[in-house]
């Protein structure tokens, strides 16, 4: 069986241009939920869902809205079990991504995506949504939810290698002689 090359997220910080979209997907079994982040990648928007057919269908779908959107990477939520191990969903996903992978040449990013929706469909709850409108917007909210978590990492990436890079140059400040 053929394994995915999906890249960790330390990978694509380094691959990545200063100004650069991510898309996040919520993969579900019959829609996948998206979600867009800024140019700065500081903030996910919930975009759209696409109501999956059949995988070149769906792939196709989210290939041109990738191109319209100049995404420079996708962040797909890996639906872990709650003890960490990987089950069927899990499985499902990794075989999107093996599929997707020989049609584009996009670095690919797996985010834990437990509790995704549950926190997402809280957050509706709490500020009264119907049941209709839940289901309109929680696959895209669920990406946004999973893609802001990879924004706010590499926020935090970001800042402690900075850090480091302060702390390493004040190490050698004063040692000549």
């Amino acid at each position: 069986m053929a394994k995915d090359t999906a890249i960790t997220l330390a990978e694509l910080a380094e691959r990545l241009p200063p100004a650069a979209r991510l898309i996040g997907l919520d993969l579900g079994t019959k829609t996948i939920g998206l979600a867009l982040s800024d140019l700065g990648r500081r903030i996910a928007t919930p975009l759209e869902t696409i109501r999956r057919v059949k995988f070149k269908a769906d792939a196709e779908a989210l290939l041109k809205i990738c191109a319209k959107h100049e995404i420079a990477a996708l962040v797909i939520g890996l639906p872990l079990n709650m003890d960490g191990s990987e089950g069927p969903r899990v499985q499902a996903t990794r075989a999107f991504v093996r599929n997707l992978e020989p049609l584009s040449n996009l670095p690919i990013v797996y985010w834990d995506e437990r509790l995704s929706t549950a926190a997402v469909t809280r957050t509706l709850l709490d500020a009264d949504a119907s049941r209709a409108r839940r289901a309109e917007v929680v696959d895209k909210m669920a990406a946004a939810y999973i893609l802001q978590g990879v924004l706010d990492r590499m926020q935090g990436m970001a800042r402690a290698a900075a850090a480091e890079g302060v702390l390493g140059s004040a190490d050698t400040a004063g040692t000549r002689d």
